[in-house]
């Protein structure tokens, strides 16, 4: 099945770890988000990748090369983000004849869900969500055995149910010459216009996926690695002191360093290059990227380090996301509870939303500077490059208005 990955989109739901790399190249334990997304492609029988690129491009291109995971790459270029349909349209002139699959380069899905859905063609992947007004939700048909998709509609004020697409498709082979649609009231070009004529020329049919992520916002990237991290098996490659302890299903990549005193309890993944310790305590689905150093005394739980970024000796960061080479100076502490055990809200395009979890800390963007004994409060972002003074509280988001 040849599939088109889509990796052009700018990100800006997910800033500022956007500001200066395209989001299917966010770390997701030990590879990037897309690259997970391609990983499952060929695992569930995907026999050609299209990436469509556009922004921050060059770091895609230079990642998945002309092939990955033994099958061949192309990359088709969308010069203007103008929707999904027309990424795709940028994708056709690579696609050989017959029918195409079309994944979302920032979504993560099960191998055994996705090869259904190879199967099923034409078929559009579906999943059950709690709240489904902010998605595209699925008409269907469910006479027979199969759900037999019917229509969808973006975004329903009064969703006509709470089955959603999942942004995975397999359309037939004459869809390839569909893809001039008209904007929608969104002022974009939808590839969920092209779903619909399916649905009207074709038996299209739902598939549940058993697992499925959207990853558009700073907590789904810590929730997607919990997913990939939570994933992987005990593997103790790297250089780990004799009197640390290890426990549970860590992974201490070659040429990481593991010093004296420090716990970690999986799981983790500590990735090349990067130091832990001592004295220092991991713990809960943490990813310590390439790079990355955690001091003494330094506590970090359920959270994402990108690489490069150091968290300077007896500080604390809890289920938060820092970006490429931020640097916390000593004793900075990240508070990741509400005393009234509300949601953590945080701000995403200048509006406060709910992240749905009860313990939240902060996102920091790349480069980002803490001077010594600084407090972060829960919900805070910190965009590229910004600074604190030592001592400083910041409560809320710098960004947002009074």
């Amino acid at each position: 099945m040849q599939t088109v990955l889509l990796a052009a989109g700018q990100g800006t739901r997910m800033r500022p770890l956007t500001d200066h790399r395209a989001k299917p190249m966010l770390p997701v334990a030990d590879k990037p988000l897309a690259a997970h997304t391609a990983t499952t492609a060929v695992e569930a029988g995907a026999s050609k990748l299209i990436v469509v690129v556009g922004y921050e491009s060059t770091a895609v291109r230079e990642y998945f090369g002309d092939e990955y995971a033994g099958v061949s790459v192309e990359f088709a270029e969308q010069t203007e983000q103008r929707g999904t349909a027309d990424a795709v349209r940028a994708a056709e002139p690579y696609l050989d004849p017959g029918p195409f699959a079309v994944l979302n380069g920032d979504a993560l899905y099960d191998e055994a869900s996705l090869t259904r859905l190879y199967e099923s063609a034409p078929a559009v992947g579906s999943c059950r969500v709690d709240d489904p007004s902010q998605y595209g939700v699925l008409y269907t048909d469910e006479s027979n055995d199969n759900t037999r998709v019917t229509g969808v509609v973006e975004k329903p004020a009064d969703p006509p149910s709470n089955l959603i697409n999942t942004g995975a498709y397999v359309f037939p082979a004459e869809a390839q010459t569909w893809l001039d649609v008209g904007e929608s009231e969104r002022g974009e070009l939808e590839l969920t216009d092209v779903l619909e004529r399916a649905c009207n020329e074709n038996t299209v049919t739902a598939v549940p996926f058993q697992q499925w992520l959207d990853v558009g916002r700073p907590w789904e990237l810590l929730e997607a690695n919990e997913w990939k991290i939570g994933d992987l098996a005990r593997d103790l490659r790297g250089d780990v002191h004799e009197d640390a302890d290890i426990r549970g299903d860590v992974v201490v990549e070659e040429g990481a360093t593991v010093d004296a005193g420090v716990v970690i309890e999986g799981p983790a993944l500590i990735r090349s290059g990067a130091t832990v310790g001592p004295n220092a305590y991991v713990r809960g689905n943490t990813l310590v990227a390439e790079d990355a150093k955690v001091g003494h005394g330094v506590e970090v739980k359920n959270s994402v380090l990108m690489e490069g970024a150091t968290v300077g000796h007896l500080s604390y960061v809890g289920d938060s996301v820092l970006g490429r080479d931020v640097n916390f100076g000593a004793s900075t502490t990240v508070a990741n509870l509400r005393h009234d055990d509300e949601p953590i809200r945080i701000s995403v395009k200048g509006e406060l939303i709910s992240t749905g979890r009860r313990k939240f800390g902060v996102v920091c963007g790349d480069g980002v500077n803490t001077g010594i004994q600084s407090s972060l409060n829960a919900g805070v972002k910190l965009g590229s490059g910004a600074r604190t003074k030592p001592g400083e509280t910041v409560l809320r988001d710098p960004h947002l208005q009074n």
